[in-house]
């Protein structure tokens, strides 16, 4: 069998086995290779030059190879990458702007006004960006006003050269709408890692995520730009669940009464009625950091904060229950808000197993197991910190 035949039949054998496929029904599959080496009959030789030959409803191959090329998709269809596709453009550009103050955006991939787009199995790398200035703004993939899924994707090294860690740029994967218009994505089983300002990014009103099973990676501890491991905010809608997200830890920050930033593992930041359920999250100043109300924040694992709060609320009416929390340095749980819930968590390891401000009222706080924390359960004054935060928007 020649190799053009076997990747076409391990594509096939992988599209007939994945739920996620069977779904779908493509017009017509293009094959790309950057070099025709490993696929000697492929159409094309650059991503890009695909899809603009594509129809809607086409499903685009992608052979192994590196493609120095930024790629922007305004139809429905198919990126299937075989293993070591890597796109991996130089000297990038901006090719877009924020929907939200119309800043300039240059991304790897970038999905706009379009639906039904599906990406898999890529490796989308930043290293040769190019990009010598804050401005524009570096993401690997970004979905503005479209909807899809983006799945087995590795993001790396969306960050600045030397003497630009502070710039507020390099994230990973972003999704935003704006206009009124709307943006639903689902992004699961991927990696995103060496990012310099977030992991995953949903924003804006009209934005609904679905984010699961995704291990990002924060820098550690970096005096650059205060990092975010998965975010959702300023209005956004989404489901956190079964992620791993570590390591990210803003270096200045050494006490609660002198921090003037902090870095989160997971943060829900003005939105409302986001659920976080069975993370990871750890290695950060708070690993689970909610500012809003609503959420539903079950069954987590939050380890290692530095600084502050193993889950932080601060808004009114959240749920959190079930969680385990390890190493607590302000607290396990902190709350911040009316008519929460905290009930039937586990801590160990905390100065203080649950604090409370004495400005809250209505909160239920039950059942709660705490482990070697001096003080089980306190009630400071009002003290927010989700000025400290730093989201990416």
């Amino acid at each position: 069998m020649n190799l053009y035949r076997s990747v076409c039949v391990s594509f096939l054998l992988i599209l007939a086995a994945s739920p996620c496929f069977a779904l779908h029904a493509w017009s017509n599959q293009i094959l790309v290779d950057d070099d025709k080496v490993e696929c000697p009959a492929a159409s094309f030789t650059s991503i890009q030059a695909a899809v603009n030959a594509a129809s809607p409803g086409d499903q685009i191959i992608v052979c192994k190879g590196i493609y120095k090329e930024q790629v922007v998709i305004r139809k429905p269809l198919s990126i299937d990458a075989a293993s070591g596709a890597i796109l991996m453009p130089s000297a990038m550009q901006a090719n877009s702007t924020s929907l939200f103050d119309g800043s300039p955006l240059a991304v790897a991939l970038l999905v706009t006004d379009t639906t039904d787009v599906t990406i898999e199995g890529l490796i989308v790398d930043g290293s040769n960006s190019g990009i010598t200035e804050c401005a524009p703004d570096l993401f690997g993939i970004a979905f503005q006003n479209a909807s899809g899924s983006i799945q087995r994707i590795t993001v790396r090294n969306f960050k600045l050269g030397v003497g630009l860690s502070g710039c507020q740029s390099g994230t990973g994967i972003f999704v935003q709408s704006g206009g009124g218009q709307t943006s639903k994505v689902s992004i699961g089983n991927s990696s995103v890692h060496d990012f310099q300002k977030n992991g995953i990014t949903a924003n804006e009103a009209g934005t609904e995520v679905f984010v699961r099973s995704n291990v990002v990676t924060g820098s550690g501890p970096t005096a650059g730009a205060a990092q975010n491991g998965i975010q959702v905010g300023f209005g956004a809608a989404g489901r956190i669940r079964l992620n791993t997200v570590t390591n990210t830890v803003w270096l200045p920050c050494k006490a609660v009464e002198t921090c003037t930033a902090v870095a989160t593992g997971i943060l829900v930041t003005q939105s409302d009625g986001v659920s976080v359920t069975e993370n990871i999250a750890g290695v950060s100043q708070v690993p689970i950091f909610v500012n809003g109300n609503s959420a539903q924040v079950h069954n987590n694992s939050a380890f290692s904060a530095f600084v502050f709060d193993g889950i932080r609320l601060e808004g009114s009416q959240n749920d959190a229950r079930g969680n385990t929390i390890f190493n607590g340095a302000e607290s396990g749980i902190f709350i911040d808000g009316d008519n929460n819930v905290v009930r039937n968590n586990t801590i160990t390891d905390a100065v203080i197993g649950i604090l409370k401000t004495t400005t809250s009222s209505g909160n239920v706080i039950e059942n709660n197991s705490i482990f070697n924390s001096p003080i089980r359960l306190q009630d400071p004054p009002g003290r927010s910190i989700a000025s400290l935060v730093s989201p990416a928007r």
